[in-house]
């Protein structure tokens, strides 16, 4: 064991990181730059492979799956009269919230998309119910033909991976990190993802913000 404060090596490939444990490799924390670079080409590696065991479900237990989640997010956030969420719209095998945001809404509460400005910048937040006009956005996503800026309450955010610290694996853009910590009044963000979507950590940087829980079909996981 090394006596001084110079971060570890690998010997071996970033596709075996998975197999090393988190705290015996001392990697529980943020790393520096020789070990972020194997760890961001692991991090696409498993991003691939999330990705594809997600669509690789049935279309029915997708949509079980996303029935469940719904419910338990619906009794975690509890009244929502008057409160902002911003929900997102489904990509590449996501549980499909937009039957959340229809009971929202009947709740009595506002709904929102996220909307990408552009590369590197925060996402915006626009009012956007059921039935009013979308418009295309950055890679086809739809977002609110007309805009309406707005400050969310609560924050849905569909993960790729995430680990027991509530920490997100995303699609690698870090959009949503670079939005809330851009918040000057962080709103409550909630992970949802299918229980398989777990792993032992994302091996978070400084810039990795953690989702206040995370929800999937099994229950609720907080950090």
């Amino acid at each position: 064991m090394a006596d001084d404060d110079t971060p570890a090596t690998f010997a071996s490939p970033a596709c075996f990181l998975h197999e090393i444990d988190p705290a015996y490799a001392g990697l529980t924390g943020p790393l520096d730059g020789q070990i972020w670079t194997e760890v961001n080409r692991w991090r696409k590696a498993e991003r691939e492979r999330l990705i594809a065991e997600r669509l690789a479900l049935p279309a029915a237990a997708r949509r079980a799956h996303g029935e469940a989640i719904a419910a338990l997010v619906l009794d975690e956030i509890g009244d929502v009269t008057g409160r902002i969420v911003s929900g997102y719209w489904p990509f590449r095998g996501e549980p499909d919230f937009r039957p959340f945001l229809q009971e929202v809404t009947a709740r009595g509460g506002l709904t929102a998309l996220p909307v990408v400005v552009e590369k590197g910048r925060p996402l915006e937040f626009h009012l956007w119910q059921t039935g009013e006009a979308l418009s295309r956005g950055i890679w086809n996503i739809p977002i609110p033909a007309e805009p309406k800026p707005c400050r969310p309450d609560i924050v849905i955010a569909p993960v790729v991976g995430f680990d027991a610290a509530c920490y997100r694996l995303g699609y690698g853009g870090g959009f949503f990190d670079r939005t809330l910590a851009a918040m000057t009044e962080k709103p409550r963000v909630i992970g949802i993802g299918y229980s398989g979507s777990r792993i032992a950590t994302i091996y978070p940087q400084l810039h990795d913000i953690p989702m206040d829980i995370v929800v999937t079909e099994a229950g609720i996981v907080t950090p």
